[in-house]
């Protein structure tokens, strides 16, 4: 009876506030181990667990959370879409290893924007002594604009920096460590 009871404090907590450890798939085919060993006692617990759990906790699945501020793959897929040929993708990472040596893995795996590469990316290093960057090459400050640099955090930075600028079109894309965030505009 105790068990059950537990089970389903866990399940009630966890649907109210989702693990900022972890995040969920929404077509997860059971609990965490933890849990169903709490659970097993009480099978209609089990078979509502996906039904508690907010959507927006189940969504994707990653060892980590995303850093605040980074937009979900979905966003970025209808920012993308309604975006077109308008879209400017800033990547602010900096290729210096001794200025950003956390960079080197990132570019490694998604090269900083080219004319063969990533056409409509343009790089703009953000520098974090003067919380500062290069302005896009646009003057239209309705431009749609997806910032990145390796996983989120600087993205966020620059986000922030470009809308203090007035630029009123601006998500976060977070960068190539968001894997399912970046087949979105990654090879933009």
């Amino acid at each position: 009876m105790l068990l059950k009871v537990l089970a389903r404090f866990a399940l009630l907590w966890l649907s109210l506030f989702p693990s900022p450890s972890f995040s969920w798939v929404s077509s997860a085919p059971s609990p965490p181990p933890m849990l169903r060993q709490v659970a097993r006692f009480s099978s209609r617990a089990v078979n509502n667990y996906s039904r508690r759990i907010p959507t927006s906790s189940r969504l994707f699945m990653s060892t980590e959370s995303r850093k605040p501020g980074v937009a979900s793959p979905e966003e970025l897929k209808s920012f993308v879409e309604k975006a077109g040929d308008k879209l400017i993708v800033v990547d602010v990472r900096n290729p210096d290893a001794e200025a950003e040596p956390g960079d080197q893995k990132s570019l490694a795996v998604a090269p900083l924007p080219s004319d063969g590469v990533r056409p409509m990316g343009v790089h703009l290093i953000w520098d974090r002594n003067t919380k500062s960057m290069p302005l896009p090459p646009t003057t239209d400050l309705e431009t749609p604009i997806i910032t990145h640099c390796g996983g989120g955090g600087r993205g966020q930075k620059a986000k922030d920096f470009l809308m203090s600028k007035g630029f009123t079109n601006v998500l976060n894309g977070g960068g190539p460590k968001e894997t399912d965030c970046w087949a979105e505009f990654g090879d933009k």
